[in-house]
């Protein structure tokens, strides 16, 4: 489960009450494990051009994890700026993260990451510093793949269903 956030700010502009973390923090919980919850990376390159990409996220102790293949856009981008977004469409949530993602090469970190993974149905697992399996996404070049934590500063989420509401989170 990924922190509490520290301030919230009502982004109602229909009268509803704030939308409460926990029903984010619950969508999360339901959405992510499954392969088909769209979650994209948003990164800025050194010129100031937005990408956007797909990824399989995982989450764990706090940290949204991902993977990236060593010369892809969104490894290059990261090494140079790791502040980025991971937005996605959770049940009844639209969820917007703003962050930073640091590639890990903890080998413990990585094992629990890969077992997630496997637990959900990618059949990944840590290889050194990395991950590999036998598949990955076309987009995601050959194994073995980067693991990068993502810590969260910034969220904004809008409910899709009744209650709805819009709400801006800031973490410590």
């Amino acid at each position: 489960m990924l922190p509490e956030p520290v301030e919230a700010t009502d982004l109602n502009i229909y009268g509803d009450a704030k939308l409460p973390w926990n029903r984010v923090s619950a969508a999360l919980d339901a959405g992510l494990p499954m392969m088909e919850t769209p979650v994209f990376l948003g990164t800025v390159g050194p010129s100031g051009r937005p990408h956007s990409a797909g990824i399989g996220a995982a989450e764990s102790e706090g940290h949204l994890y991902f993977t990236s293949g060593p010369e892809s856009r969104k490894s290059r981008r990261l090494a140079a700026n790791p502040a980025c977004t991971i937005s996605m469409r959770l049940p009844g949530v639209d969820l917007v993260l703003e962050g930073d993602a640091v590639r890990t090469t903890d080998h413990a970190e990585i094992a629990r990451v890969a077992d997630i993974y496997a637990a959900g149905g990618w059949p990944a697992e840590r290889d050194g510093d990395a991950i590999t399996a036998p598949y990955s996404a076309q987009s995601a070049g050959p194994a073995p793949w980067h693991l990068y934590r993502f810590t969260t500063h910034a969220a904004v989420g809008v409910a899709l269903a009744t209650p709805f509401g819009a709400t801006r989170w800031r973490f410590a």
